[in-house]
């Protein structure tokens, strides 16, 4: 391995020397940037001058070295000043520079105050940041527990903000709900956290809603639906869900015209939840069979198979798949492109594994508006990673009213002039 001798002659790591370097890079280009942003004022302003013809804005030296957390590490600068003599006539107040890249005030970076809080929702303690972090910038300057307390305490208000947006600018073409369970440490009764996830026209996920239920309930739903109608949303063509009634029930009241799929890996948990362990094995595979079959005629004849092997001795099992057969087969009357999506709501259940890990850390959050921000946070974090739908442009198409027949377009001239007007 390639080593580097020290001025102590000391044999540094490769790697330590590498951030090293970064860290003194990213100093000498800030400096840089702040030198030039000085004087691209100085110059815009060089014709401003007083009653005795002097420059009214001037450099005038550099202030004391200060130390900011960045992504790099702590890095080390002296912010150029400006001598600005300038006066607002309407005002009265004297004009001032303020630097647009480090402002007076900053001690870390935009990104560095962004990452603290998801650290933190990921199971990193108040108590570890500092120990935890000065290790890594280099520098514990404000990241204390206090400050990690403030943070978190302003996602309150932003998922406030959230939940009464205006929605009459989007569009959700399929919408994704699942209702997840956590314990709140000061309350008895756990936060159920109803969680909506649209996807817009352009193939795009989106965080819709996410709201407070009671046990997943039709009214909890029901009152959740008609807000977002109420802010304008439009019916969602096709919803994807587990199979708790309340929300199918409240979508039927809200926006009967959507269609109804469900979630298959709920169901498959379901169905094998009934089933004794030896026999699982096999109950998975014809269960995948029927999921992953390339028609909706073969699927049927798989869950008929399914039906015939298990009926006699789990009738219960059995009935799980025949009762909602048209519901967890729904997804074929839409782009065969699409189906990998609509089979399941893997992208709600993938995100909140960081939530239920995070709540066994702290023993749950302290109040259910504290969880509910923690839940909100996590997924509006993760927004980015959601993988877009697949052919995304034919999400326009199935809004348009496009019909398809085993996952393939039909009619196409007539939608295609639809979608264009």
């Amino acid at each position: 391995m390639l080593s580097v001798v020290n001025d102590e002659g000391a044999v540094a790591d490769g790697r330590l020397m590498l951030d090293e370097i970064c860290r003194e890079g990213a100093q000498k280009m800030l400096a840089a940037a702040l030198e030039a942003e000085v004087d691209a004022y100085v110059t815009d302003l060089v014709g401003e001058r007083g009653d005795d013809g002097h420059r009214l804005v001037t450099r005038n030296g550099h202030a004391r070295s200060r130390s900011i957390t960045t992504v790099a590490g702590a890095v080390e600068i002296r912010q150029p000043r400006v001598d600005d003599r300038r006066v607002d006539a309407s005002t009265g107040k004297k004009a001032r520079f303020t630097s647009s890249l480090v402002p007076p005030w900053c001690r870390k970076s935009p990104k560095v105050t962004e990452v603290l809080p998801l650290l933190y929702l990921h199971g990193l303690s108040t108590g570890d940041f500092v120990p935890a972090l000065e290790g890594f910038f280099g520098s514990a300057a404000g990241l204390s527990a206090s400050v990690i307390t403030r943070l978190t305490g302003a996602w309150q208000d932003d998922h406030r903000a959230f939940m009464s947006r205006d929605l009459a600018d989007r569009d959700y073409v399929y919408v994704f709900a699942d209702g997840v369970h956590f314990n709140v440490r000061l309350e008895e009764e756990r936060l159920c956290c109803l969680v909506i996830l649209g996807v817009r026209p352009d193939g795009t996920k989106e965080l819709v809603a996410v709201q407070d239920g009671y046990r997943e309930s039709k009214d909890s739903w029901a009152a959740l639906l008609r807000d977002l109608r109420h802010r304008g949303m439009r019916a969602p063509v096709l919803g994807v869900g587990d199979g708790a009634l309340g929300f199918w029930a409240a979508l039927r009241d809200v926006f009967p015209e959507t269609k109804e799929q469900r979630c298959w890996v709920h169901k498959m948990a379901n169905v094998l939840d009934a089933l004794p362990k030896s026999i699982q094995p096999l109950a998975r595979k014809m269960l995948a069979e029927i999921r992953d079959a390339e028609d909706r005629d073969h699927a049927r004849d798989a869950a008929k198979a399914f039906d015939n092997e298990f009926r006699a001795k789990w009738p219960k099992a059995a009935d799980k798949i025949r009762d909602d057969l048209d519901q967890l087969l729904c997804f074929f009357d839409f782009p065969a492109e699409h189906w990998v999506h609509l089979k399941t709501t893997n992208a709600i259940e993938s995100t909140f594994a960081t939530v239920r890990l995070r709540t066994k850390v702290t023993k749950g959050p302290g109040s259910r508006a504290a969880g509910l921000a923690m839940a909100f946070k996590l997924l509006e974090s993760a927004e980015d990673r959601w993988r877009a739908i697949n052919g995304p442009k034919l999400v326009a198409l199935v809004r348009a009213g496009a019909k398809f027949k085993k996952g393939v377009l039909v009619e196409s001239s007539v939608q295609e002039e639809e979608v264009a007007a």
